[in-house]
């Protein structure tokens, strides 16, 4: 085969692995085998080892990296990350609605998950994504591309080119189905396991070796365009935009009509949390106009024109009553607290691990000590 027909062949390839990773892990639709996907990538494999030269950063093949970084580089974000302002009660979401009314008058929202993650920002350039970062100090953060790249659910080339330069917001997230498969294995295996699924994702993608967060089950939603040369009328127009070039998504985001409606519908996030398989701490509601967004504008810390809902804490105070210890397949010897029965986020809890023995020592845990208990 000749380069030209290489270069087209690769071409096909490409556009046929990112549909079906699309399918796969956007729409959790697919189409085809995993045996099938697989010959696909390794075509492309063969033709690109030919053909090196034309190796290209949206390959399907370079979502991980050949080996460790020595470090990550600090990178400025084209815009910065705020953070949100916290409320804790429906009255302090009605003071929210007023401050907007006071400065734009009436204005229709949007209400979305809060994810319990890790908030990173994807750039692309002509629909190739060139660069992810950590959230940093909301100004600077870490590049971080290697390490987003491992994740199927990040289109590494954006379809049918409505966003083609464009600077994108998500929270990267470890599934709670994925966090207990994990901690179960490397369990079993005597190794560290993690404390919950927000540290496993925000850990994950502090390693400098992209090949040990190809094994982790990371996912991301990604819930807002921070830069775009594409003009937005909404907030509602640009998350159904971010859909079509192949972005995943919340399916729970939901435009409203007023405040009111936004506690509704935060009430009954509220109550779905348990049935979900990645944890939410709340909600974020933002006003739906992006004119009215810039009229508002900003603080030097927060948006004044988007704001979290903190749901109550999963979290209960009991007495320690006793230290058991709990022997796992392999010999491993794991202390598990004995607590006083108390209710955490609708579930009666009696017994908690301590993780190991080292983590017992530094806390100084001790029975008939006062404790928190969180269910994760």
């Amino acid at each position: 085969m000749n380069k030209k027909d290489a270069k087209k062949k690769i071409g096909k390839l490409h556009e046929e692995i990112n549909y079906h990773n699309y399918k796969y892990y956007v729409e959790n639709n697919p189409v085809i085998s995993d045996y099938e996907f697989d010959q696909l990538l390794k075509k492309l494999e063969k033709l690109e080892a030919e053909f090196p030269d034309l190796i290209t950063l949206d390959s399907p093949t370079q979502r991980v990296g050949g080996g460790p970084l020595d470090e990550f580089i600090t990178v400025e974000h084209k815009v910065p990350m705020l953070s949100l302002g916290n409320t804790y009660n429906y009255d302090e979401l009605r003071e929210f609605d007023e401050r907007v009314k006071k400065n734009v008058g009436d204005a229709e929202y949007v209400v979305e998950p809060k994810i319990d993650g890790a908030g990173v920002a994807l750039l692309y350039q002509a629909n190739i994504l060139i660069r992810g970062a950590t959230r940093g100090d909301g100004f600077r953060g870490d590049d971080i591309t290697q390490n987003l790249k491992t994740i199927h659910s990040i289109p590494l080339h954006l379809r049918d080119n409505v966003l083609k330069n464009v600077e994108v917001r998500g929270e990267v997230y470890m599934s709670l189905s994925g966090f207990e498969k994990y901690n179960a294995e490397h369990a079993e295996k005597g190794e560290t396991v993690f404390a919950n699924p927000r540290n496993a994702a925000a850990g994950s993608l502090r390693q400098l070796d992209s090949r040990i967060v190809a094994n982790r089950p990371l996912n991301i939603f990604i819930y807002n365009i921070s830069f775009s040369e594409k003009k937005f009328e909404t907030h509602e127009e640009a998350i159904n935009a971010l859909k079509k070039a192949g972005f995943r998504v919340n399916p729970l985001t939901k435009k409203v009509k007023n405040i009111e409606e936004a506690i509704k519908y935060c009430d009954k996030l509220e109550k779905k949390r348990e049935t979900l398989d990645y944890e939410i701490d709340g909600a974020v509601i933002k006003v739906n106009s992006i004119a009215l967004q810039e009229q508002l504008g900003a603080t030097s810390k927060n948006p004044r024109w988007a704001i979290s809902y903190k749901f109550a804490a999963k979290q209960s105070t009991t007495v320690l009553n006793d230290i058991d210890v709990q022997v796992g397949r392999t010999g491993t010897l794991t202390p598990v607290a004995l607590l006083e029965s108390v209710e955490v986020g609708g579930v009666t809890v009696s017994r908690a691990t301590l993780h190991n023995f080292d983590e017992l020592e530094r806390k100084d845990i001790r029975i008939g000590d006062h404790v928190l208990v969180e269910r994760s």
